[in-house]
């Protein structure tokens, strides 16, 4: 049996804190214009006590002691959350590749706002000296779906546009301009950091603004997340491919605000357009990711197997496990933070912890 996920949750982005019966709940605090984490005696988990007890038990007894933090939201409301190996509800946690999902957010404000005006645009429109060797074919779609055409590969450290060269340049704009054509865009899927970084500074160029300010003013604003570092390299740029830190619960935010089609608190801050055509079945990718099947606008879609069921899962991927996990067939967000960088188990390890979520909860 096969769950479809073409409907998005309607609900509103108000999220309450489950307490144990035996607490007092302090009183509700309320943020203007922004999500409300409010503590509640009345939510209830749809899966068991004993359920979360033994996954966070049996996480907490995990050998690689790099899990960080997991936050589980359904139908609007925060069932559970725990944290491990240091980390609190409050700190900042570096989600490296998830923050692409968010650049590519970024770009759907703009060019709702018609800042930028469409993903069919050439980037050389929005890129003041890009060379004319190809790259002038290069659309923002292109971009956004991992099919620029440049000789740039994430996984392949003697590619010319490899992220890791990038971080040995002293301005980032100057070298991905360096980096030669490989292939017509459009023709390929490609998974390489350099496709986010100038989707990031498109949008500061045609917004002339910082890509964190940007964020701060339209997403995380609106959003109520106060606390965030954002990662800048020379020369004065933001990296619009990773290392933005953010909380467990802003990751489960930004994952409930796509949920909820884009709106929060009656106020919708990206079209629906755009959050239907992000998590859309746009390029196949199973050939060359085992944890994927389809992808979208820098969001990741994929059938995952519950039960006898299979059940869609549309996320945003980051190294180490850093995941933002949104199932609106069980009207759920699943955060995972996890410092696992580099290793081989992190992105197995989240999996894992979805699909263990997903087995126990009912979509009532």
């Amino acid at each position: 049996m096969f769950r479809s996920l073409a409907v998005v949750c309607p609900l509103a982005v108000s999220l309450f804190v489950t307490v144990a019966p035996a607490q007092q709940a302090p009183p509700a605090k309320s943020l203007p214009n922004g999500i409300v984490w409010s503590p509640s005696l009345t939510g209830k988990s749809p899966m068991g006590s004993a359920a979360f007890d033994g996954l966070y038990a049996d996480m907490e007894k995990e050998q690689h002691h790099d899990l960080k933090g997991i936050v589980i939201v359904q139908n609007g409301a925060l069932l559970s959350e725990h944290y491990f190996n240091g980390d609190s509800a409050t700190t900042l946690h570096d989600i490296r590749s998830a923050t692409k999902s968010l650049t590519s957010l970024l770009m759907g404000i703009a060019i709702d706002n018609q800042v930028v005006h469409g993903v069919d645009e050439s980037i050389s429109q929005y890129l003041p000296g890009l060379p004319q060797d190809g790259k002038e074919k290069i659309t923002i779609k292109d971009l956004l779906n991992m099919r620029s055409g440049l000789d740039a590969d994430d996984e392949d450290p003697a590619s010319p546009g490899n992220e890791n060269r990038l971080d040995e340049s002293s301005d980032w704009i100057k070298s991905v301009y360096a980096i030669p054509m490989k292939r017509t865009p459009g023709e390929k899927y490609l998974y390489c950091s350099v496709n986010a970084f100038l989707t990031g500074v498109i949008v500061e160029n045609a917004a002339k603004t910082p890509l964190d300010d940007f964020a701060r003013i339209n997403l995380f604003g609106p959003l109520n997340i106060q606390n965030f570092r954002w990662r800048h390299i020379p020369v004065n740029r933001t990296t619009g491919q990773g290392n933005l830190e953010i909380t467990a619960r802003s990751a489960a935010a930004l994952g409930q605000l796509m949920l909820n089609d884009g709106v929060v608190d009656g106020k919708r801050l990206v079209s629906h357009d755009w959050v239907t055509a992000s998590l859309a079945n746009q390029v196949p990718i199973s050939d060359s990711d085992p944890y994927s099947d389809f992808y979208g606008y820098m969001w990741y879609t994929k059938a995952e197997p519950v039960g006898d069921d299979k059940v869609l899962v549309h996320f945003a991927s980051g190294n180490g496990g850093n995941k933002i996990y949104i199932v609106p067939s069980f009207h759920m967000v699943v955060a995972i933070t996890s410092s696992a960088y580099g290793t081989r188990w992190g992105q197995q390890r989240s999996q894992d912890v979805l699909l263990r979520i997903l087995s126990a909860t009912t979509t009532e």
